[in-house]
C-alpha cells in the first residue's frame, strides 16, 4: 500500500484558490478514480473535485469553509502499489511532483502572508486539521499584533510598494454599535484579489464613443414578439452587442490578445466573457466562437449560462478561456463607466443605457436612440490606433444594423 496525496485542481486559467463547500467522503471510505469526493467554490465556479486515484480515503486534511491555494494538499489517499508506481510514472512524465512534509504543511498563501509580515510559522499553531496553519491563522497574528511603525520604517516599506506592486495590507477596521460585518466568501475574497492585482499590475486606458442604434431598436422591436412566442425566450439588445463585437474582434485580432510578460498573445478563438449576477455574486460564464454564431444563437447560449449561474451549476468549462469581456452596465441605467479589466485579457467592453437624446443631423435637431460604448484596455498590448479603429467598426455595425446586416439566423 502507498499513501498519495490529491490536490486542489486548477479549475480556470487565473483561478488560483478555492474553498472547500462540502465533504463527500469520510476517512475510511473507498472511491473510484475519478469519484467525486468534495464540493468546492472559486470566484469563477462551484464544482466538484475527483479522486486521482482508486483506493481508501486515509485523512481529510483540509476542513470545510477552508480557502485552499491551486496544489494545496486537500486529503491523503492509501491505494494499491501497482497503480502507484504508475502514477508516479505519469508525474515523472509531467515535469514536476508535489511533495508535501507533514510538519511544515503550509499553502502558497500561508507563507506569503508570513513573508510580508516577517513572521516565524514554526513558533504558530494552527486551527487547521491536524495542527495545520491556515491563512485565517496568520491574518488573526497579524491583526493581534498591529504595532506603530517609525516612520523610516513606513517609508521605506511604502516605497518597497510602491516598486514592486505588492498588495497593501488592509488595517484593522474596528466596529461599534449599530455597524454590520459582513464576513468574505472565497467567491468575494478571490474577485477582490483579482481586481487588486489587475490594477496593480496593469496600465489601464479608456476610451469611449457613442452610437447612434436607433435602427437597432426599430429593428428588435419588430421581431422581439415573434422571437418570444417561436423561441420561448427574450432576444435583448445584448445578443447584438455581443455579435457586432465578435465580428469586430474577427477583423481585429490584435484586441483578441493577453500578455505573456516577454510576449503577445493573440488568440485564435473568439471567446466573449459576459458578467451574470447571481444572489450577491457575480460570475463570468463564456460564450464560446461566439463570431461563428448567429444573434440567436448568442442570445441562447446567454440565457442558459445566465440560469446555470444563477442555479449554482457553471463548470469550468463554461467560465475558462474568454479572451475579450462584454459588460452589459446598461442593464442598471449606467451611461458611462470604466471597467477593471478581466486578466489576462487585454480589454473590456461596457456596453451602457439606450437612451433618447436630441442629437443635430444634417443640420436639423433630431430624437435619436442613443449608447456610450467604453472601453478600458491593457496599454502594454493595445494602443489608440487599433483600438479606435476597432470601436469604428463596431459603431458602423451597430448603426447599419438589419434585417439584412445583422440577421437573426
Amino acid at each position: 500500500m502507498v499513501i498519495q496525496h490529491i490536490t486542489m485542481p486548477k479549475l480556470g486559467e487565473s483561478v488560483t484558490e478555492g474553498t472547500i463547500t462540502k465533504w463527500l467522503v469520510t476517512p475510511g471510505d473507498h472511491v473510484n478514480k475519478y469519484e467525486p469526493i468534495a464540493e468546492v467554490l472559486t470566484d469563477k465556479v462551484s464544482a466538484e473535485i475527483p479522486s486521482s486515484f482508486t483506493g481508501a480515503i486515509q485523512e481529510i486534511v483540509a476542513n470545510e469553509d477552508e480557502v485552499l491555494s491551486v496544489g494545496d494538499v486537500i486529503c491523503t489517499i492509501e491505494t494499491e502499489e501497482a497503480q502507484a508506481v504508475q502514477t508516479q510514472e505519469e508525474v515523472i512524465q509531467s515535469t514536476h511532483t508535489t511533495v508535501i512534509d507533514n510538519r511544515t504543511r503550509y499553502s502558497p498563501a500561508v507563507l506569503k502572508l508570513a513573508q510580508q509580515h516577517d513572521l516565524d510559522l514554526k513558533a504558530m499553531k494552527g486551527s487547521g486539521k491536524g495542527g495545520r496553519i491556515t491563512r485565517k491563522d496568520v491574518q488573526a497574528l497579524i491583526h493581534a499584533d498591529e504595532q506603530p511603525q517609525p516612520a523610516e520604517t513606513q517609508s521605506r516599506q511604502g516605497q518597497m510598494r510602491l516598486a514592486e506592486t505588492q498588495p497593501v495590507v488592509v488595517p484593522h477596521i474596528g466596529s461599534g454599535d449599530g455597524d454590520t460585518i459582513v464576513p468574505l466568501d472565497s467567491v468575494k475574497q478571490s474577485v477582490a484579489a483579482n481586481m487588486v492585482r489587475t490594477k496593480q499590475e496593469v496600465p489601464h486606458a479608456w476610451m469611449m464613443i457613442e452610437v447612434d442604434v436607433t435602427k437597432l431598436v426599430g429593428y428588435r422591436d419588430s421581431i422581439k414578439k415573434s422571437f418570444k412566442e417561436s423561441e420561448g425566450y427574450n432576444i435583448t439588445y445584448f445578443a447584438f452587442f455581443v455579435k457586432a463585437v465578435a465580428r469586430a474582434l474577427k477583423e481585429f485580432p490584435e484586441m483578441n490578445a493577453m500578455w505573456a510578460g516577454d510576449h503577445i498573445v493573440r488568440k485564435k478563438d473568439i471567446n466573449i466573457s459576459i458578467a451574470v449576477a447571481a444572489d450577491d455574486k457575480l460570475y463570468v460564464p463564456v460564450v464560446k466562437q461566439a463570431d461563428e454564431k448567429s444573434v440567436k444563437g448568442i442570445a441562447k447560449n446567454v440565457v442558459d449560462l445566465a440560469q446555470k449561474a444563477r442555479s449554482g451549476i457553471l463548470s469550468s468549462e463554461d467560465v475558462n478561456s474568454g479572451t475579450f469581456t462584454v459588460n452589459n452596465t446598461g442593464s442598471f441605467g449606467s451611461v458611462q463607466s470604466m471597467g477593471i479589466i478581466n486578466y489576462p485579457q487585454a480589454a473590456i467592453l461596457q456596453v451602457e443605457s439606450i437612451v433618447k437624446r436630441p442629437v443635430i443631423i444634417d443640420g436639423m435637431i433630431a430624437v435619436r436612440d442613443m449608447v456610450n460604448l467604453c472601453l478600458s484596455i491593457d496599454h502594454r498590448v493595445l494602443d489608440g490606433l487599433i483600438c479606435g479603429r476597432f470601436m469604428q467598426r463596431v459603431k458602423e455595425l451597430l448603426e447599419s444594423a438589419s434585417e439584412e446586416t445583422m440577421p437573426l439566423y
